[in-house]
């Protein structure tokens, strides 16, 4: 039921929005005359890989640099993609990945293969289900880029602060999870847009709901700086990122 109305949502939403995403393709094409499309590779349900669908938001060649954290101020992000950024415009192509049966939209946000690769395996659970468009986390987190800015290693400092929450995040989705869970989430996510706030109490309340205790729903109001936690089924903070990858 969950795949039939996502694919129904996706498609008529795709249809809808045939004029915004075309204007959008030209004004990323006009500004440096590059594929206004980006195809990064993703990590879905079963571990299968798969092409993820973006706007291009960064120059070309962004992903040969070997960051896959962006912080805000990043020098590859353009200007054109700053503003599809700051509305998650960028993100809508996605629902081209939800017909193709890659994605839902609600789920765990797909990773990249180097991450997913440090997944414990109590994270692995997420790759039990596909990934979405948004989720819990992408409210929560959706000022990533600010948590990011100025660090000296984004990586390192993402899997250090935002990692062990999402993935709890995504794991509790993953657990209880259902349709009118999603509809909220999708409304919320919209929401967040124009004022975060309202979305992240809506969270807070879902969680409350769920049961969710200390620190988990303390971190999701946002309201503390983060602090450095082991990821899901870890003992130790991550203190190394690169080495593990390599």
């Amino acid at each position: 039921m969950k795949r039939v109305v996502d694919c129904g949502i996706a498609v008529v939403a795709l249809l809808l929005l045939i004029p915004l995403l075309t204007a959008i393709a030209v004004a990323v094409w006009l500004e440096d005359r590059g594929s206004p499309w980006y195809r990064g590779v993703r990590v879905g349900r079963g571990r299968r890989e798969f092409r993820m669908l973006k706007f291009r938001s960064m120059r070309t060649g962004a992903s040969q640099t070997g960051v896959n954290s962006t912080a805000a101020g990043d020098a590859r992000i353009t200007r054109v993609g700053r503003f599809l950024r700051a509305w998650k415009l960028d993100e809508l192509p996605q629902l081209w990945n939800v017909v193709r049966g890659d994605m839902s939209l609600v789920g765990p946000r797909p990773q990249v293969p180097e991450d997913a690769a440090l997944y414990t395996s109590e994270e692995l659970w997420m790759l039990e289900v596909r990934p979405g468009i948004s989720d819990l986390a992408s409210i929560v987190f959706s000022d990533e880029s600010e948590i990011l800015a100025g660090s000296a290693d984004p990586d390192l400092l993402y899997n250090q602060i935002i990692r062990p929450w999402k993935s709890r995040l995504a794991l509790l989705y993953v657990d209880r999870g259902c349709w009118p869970t999603d509809l909220r989430i999708l409304v919320w996510s919209a929401g967040a847009v124009v004022s975060r706030p309202w979305a992240l109490a809506r969270v807070e309340k879902l969680l409350e709901q769920w049961g969710v205790g200390e620190p988990l729903l303390s971190m999701a109001r946002r309201q503390m700086p983060l602090l450095a936690y082991p990821p899901p089924g870890a003992r130790a903070v991550v203190s190394r990122y690169r080495m593990k990858t390599a």
